[in-house]
Parts: structure tokens; C-alpha cells; sequence
């Protein structure tokens, strides 16, 4: 496959984590030479290019594509012929993107692994199956560089690299402390959000999967400068590619937190049947409960300006070095009224678009160069981290006591 004359990168999908993406990427015009971005609604990707044309006055290009369409992309990339495509559509779209991706002999991102639209189940196993497509092409398709996936495997692949000989247990927490103003409102796609929180947990530890009940599992956990909030936990994507990749591992899980209004709206919602994900009849109309809910909740790409607090995402990280234990805590605090000033977004669309920037910009400019379906923990993690302290994301790392 004849790469060389490839230039500049095609984003796909227009929502909240797009406008960021794309933002960041236009601020980063010395990486990525030319942007195009494309989404089926044209007119979103039109208010994405004014946007950053009034903010920080770069011109990007638009186009239309339904991502379904696995011929239609590849079309629109032959016409472009970009290095790199970035998908930060929906994770149903994930295949199609990929095919096109390997068809046109393309680097591929994404941000979250691949969900089918008529099972509330997401996994990597049909992504990763793709690996010889890229890997006999010399092409990388970097799964999952958003944040939780993204940056807490970064996180944990910094650790393993830096701090730890070997690591044991891993804890996700994600804490998001915004307040939007609303009754109910999700901080991203509606459809996703609550397909993830009103599924069953489930964590890893001593080799296997250890199921719950949806929201079963709680702790309260000390956020640094946010304070103590319940946090739940969630079967979250990073979980499966992390406990196959970091040797040693004895145990991993991820927790979110939740205020009891949310809960309570979302247990009502689900009782009533309105997160059903099949169709059912309304008045001689076939419609699917969920996505017709998505049309009566907020946009969240709509929350950034009304939305302050903050958001505090990281990994509790506990394993042994020079036959010592130790623990620590690596972890970003984002400002959503900080974020909002910056892309006009807030801190959930900010912290994944931003990652999703960061990775594209590793593989575009060959400082990632690892072939082949890869999960982001499996890259060098200094370059990715350096790049987080430049680009608005800082991170800490904060010693813990061991129990």
C-alpha cells in the first residue's frame, strides 16, 4: 500500500469530544499540516469549523459521511488522503471506520471500543481480530486514546515503566464534580452513558471476571481538592485490555461517581422500560426507548458554558519495587469553566477529546510507531505525558499510605 504522499488527517463524528479534537488538533496545524472533518449532519461540522475559525482563526475543511457505510468512507478517504483518521463518532461505528481505515492503507484512532448497537455490551475482541489487517499494511490502529480509555492506561503503562518492578492492583477513579444546572443530563452521548452505568459491574481479579449488580459496589473515596464522594462501581472498557497487557496484575477495577438525583432519575427511567434498546411500537411507529429519550435530554455538547465545578480522574496504582510495597495515585484535576474558556466545552467533552488530540498526534509524527491493533498502554508513556502538561491536561502524582 503506497503511503507516502499521505498528508494532514480526517476527523470523523461532530459531537462534544469533535469540537474539542478538532479544536486542539487546529491549535497543533504544525503537526497535522491540513484538517478535515466530517460527520452525517454537515451542518454540525459547519459550526465546529466557525467555531475555531472565530476562536483561534485556522480554517479547517468539512465534509458529509454516514460512518456507517464502509464504501462511502472509503471514497471520501481516497479523496482526501489523509495519514491519519480519527474517529471520534459512535463506538457502533467503530468496524466500519477500521475497514476503511485498512482498505485505504490509513493509521486509525479512536476513543472508546467497539459496542454493537442491539447488545449493551462493548469489547475489543472484533477490533483486535483486525490486527493482521494493519499490521501486513505497516499500519497502527491506536484503540481507546481518549481518557478512561486513554490516559488512565497512560497512566498505568507510565507506572509500569517508571515506578514499579511490578504492579498488583489497580483502581480507576473517575469523579466528575460538575454541576450542569439541570434535573437529569448526561456529560456525554446519552445512549452510551446510560447503557454503561445500568449494566451489570464487573471487575477483574485472580485470573477471572467477577460480576455485579448494576451499582452494587460503592465506596467513598477522598478525591484530592474535590473531597469524599461516592463512587460506584463499573465495568469500564479499559478494564479488558489493561488486565491482559500489564503482567503481574492481581486484581483491577473502576469506580464513577454519582449523586443520588442521577441515580434515582436513571432507576426511574429503567423501570418505566425508557432505556429499552429494542424497538417497541408507538402509535403504528417503530422506535428504540433510549434513543428516543437522547432526543429529550440535553445536548451535552450544549453543557459547557452552564456547567462549573470540577472533574478529578486517575488510577490508585499499588505493586512492588526494589522488593519494597509501595502505592500512588496519578491523576488530572480539569476545571470545567477553565476548559469551556479554552474550546467551549466542558471538562467530560474536554479531558477526552484532548487525549484523543495527543494520540493522533504521537502516530501522526511517528513517535508511536508500534503496528497492528494496539491498546495505548502498550506504547512508551513519556511522550504521551509530556504532551498532556503542554496541551492542558497536568497530572499528579501523589505517595499513599499502604493499608
Amino acid at each position: 500500500m503506497q503511503k507516502q504522499n499521505k498528508k494532514g488527517i480526517l476527523i470523523i463524528g461532530a459531537g462534544g469530544v469533535s469540537a474539542v479534537a478538532t479544536m486542539k488538533c487546529a491549535m497543533n496545524l504544525d503537526t497535522f499540516e491540513k484538517i478535515t472533518l466530517a460527520s452525517r449532519t454537515l451542518s454540525k461540522c459547519e459550526n465546529i469549523q466557525k467555531n475555531i475559525k472565530n476562536k483561534i482563526n485556522i480554517k479547517i475543511n468539512v465534509d458529509q459521511i454516514d460512518a456507517d457505510k464502509t464504501n462511502d468512507l472509503i471514497e471520501l478517504i481516497k479523496k482526501l488522503n489523509p495519514k491519519v483518521v480519527l474517529n471520534v463518532a459512535l463506538p457502533y461505528q467503530d468496524l466500519t471506520i477500521m475497514d476503511a481505515c485498512s482498505a485505504t492503507g490509513t493509521h486509525y484512532i479512536d476513543t472508546a471500543n467497539y459496542e454493537h448497537p442491539d447488545v449493551a455490551k462493548f469489547e475489543y475482541k472484533e477490533q483486535w481480530a483486525k490486527n493482521d489487517d494493519f499490521e501486513k499494511q505497516n499500519l497502527t490502529a491506536l484503540l481507546g486514546s481518549g481518557f478512561d480509555p486513554g490516559v488512565t492506561g497512560v497512566f498505568v503503562a507510565y507506572a509500569q515503566q517508571n515506578l514499579f518492578d511490578t504492579i498488583e492492583y489497580i483502581d480507576i477513579m473517575d469523579c466528575n464534580a460538575g454541576d450542569h444546572g439541570y434535573p437529569f443530563a448526561t456529560n456525554f452521548n446519552p445512549e452510551i452513558n446510560l447503557r454503561e452505568v445500568s449494566a451489570n459491574g464487573r471487575y477483574w481479579e485472580d485470573g477471572k471476571w467477577i460480576e455485579t449488580k448494576p451499582l452494587e459496589i460503592k465506596v467513598d473515596w477522598d478525591y484530592p481538592e474535590i473531597g469524599i464522594k461516592p463512587s460506584y462501581l463499573l465495568y469500564h472498557e479499559e478494564l479488558e485490555s489493561l488486565s491482559k497487557n500489564i503482567k503481574g496484575l492481581k486484581r483491577i477495577r473502576f469506580f464513577m461517581t454519582f449523586g443520588d438525583a442521577y441515580i434515582q432519575h436513571m432507576n426511574c427511567l429503567q423501570n418505566v422500560g425508557m432505556l429499552g434498546i429494542k424497538e417497541v411500537e408507538h402509535k403504528g411507529q417503530k422506535i428504540v426507548p433510549i434513543e428516543f429519550l437522547s432526543t429529550l435530554l440535553p445536548d451535552p455538547a450544549s453543557l459547557g458554558e452552564r456547567t462549573v465545578g470540577q472533574t478529578n480522574i486517575g488510577c490508585v496504582i499499588e505493586g512492588i519495587k526494589n522488593g519494597k510495597r509501595k502505592k500512588v495515585y496519578i491523576y488530572q484535576i480539569c476545571d470545567h469553566q477553565e476548559a469551556f474558556k479554552e474550546t467551549c466545552a466542558q471538562c467530560v467533552s474536554y479531558t477526552t477529546g484532548v487525549p484523543a488530540m495527543i494520540g493522533t498526534k504521537l502516530v501522526y509524527n511517528e513517535t508511536w510507531d508500534l503496528k497492528g491493533t494496539r491498546n495505548i498502554e502498550e506504547y512508551e508513556a513519556q511522550p504521551f505525558m509530556d504532551e498532556l502538561m503542554a496541551q492542558g491536561l497536568p497530572w499528579k502524582i501523589k505517595e499513599m499510605e499502604i493499608n
